[in-house]
């Protein structure tokens, strides 16, 4: 998941939104109730604006969120993806260092906590075990932060977690390098978890003692967001 949908060409739809979600956590309605009933309110919203402005959200069943207002923009010849914390060697991969590791693709479903799902969803990346290799994990790190770069988006997997066979980095999506608006030029894929788990505009990844809540667990959703079990909407 991300947050509700918002363009800079959509403003008040973006602040109803966002006043609305906050206003049921803090209002303490059951997490099962705002995880489905009120965040189909908002999308009901929301959802034929983003509609009716196909280039930047797109038709095909997405929805796309931001919790800043903002989708961070990508810089080839600057990016990094950082990988420290509890490490022997401490990494700083460029795009294309990224690109040349080995490389997988998977088909799965995409799930978000608010109820939509897409469908035989074409990713392209790497596992977490061969960006992590060269960086030699330490004993004493047991789980993984992930940084993005829309700030202060971040979140967490224990190690067993992140190693799932279907756990990826993901740099293209449906055959074509990552767009700015599905998390350019890197993201989370974990199929099992709802999106809010699937960090996007990733930029740094740190090996830390163990899993804590992130960005959506602070505001109520569940740490590991298994799909069908976890709160939120079952499909």
């Amino acid at each position: 998941m991300d947050t509700p949908p918002v363009t800079e060409q959509d403003p008040g739809p973006r602040r109803y939104g966002r006043r609305l979600f906050l206003a049921t956590v803090v209002g303490g309605v059951s997490s099962l109730y705002w995880g489905k009933a009120a965040w189909d309110h908002v999308t009901g919203v929301v959802s034929p604006v983003a509609e009716a402005i196909a280039p930047i959200i797109p038709s095909s069943g997405w929805r796309i969120y931001t919790i800043s207002g903002s989708m961070p923009t990508f810089d080839r010849a600057t990016w990094r993806l950082k990988i420290g914390g509890l490490v022997d060697q401490p990494l700083s991969l460029t795009y294309d260092e990224l690109r040349a590791l080995p490389r997988v693709e998977q088909v799965s479903t995409f799930h978000c906590v608010t109820g939509w799902t897409v469908n035989n969803v074409h990713w392209g990346g790497v596992r977490m075990h061969d960006v992590l290799a060269a960086a030699r994990p330490q004993d004493a790190g047991h789980a993984l932060q992930f940084v993005s770069m829309e700030v202060p988006y971040v979140d967490y997997l224990t190690l067993g977690q992140a190693s799932m066979h279907d756990v990826m980095l993901a740099y293209e999506m449906d055959g074509k390098p990552l767009k700015q608006e599905h998390g350019a030029p890197v993201r989370l894929v974990i199929p099992e978890m709802y999106g809010y788990k699937n960090v996007k505009w990733l930029q740094e990844i740190q090996v830390v003692p163990e899993s804590i809540d992130g960005y959506w667990e602070n505001l109520g959703y569940d740490r590991d967001a298994w799909v069908g079990r976890s709160n939120g909407y079952s499909s």
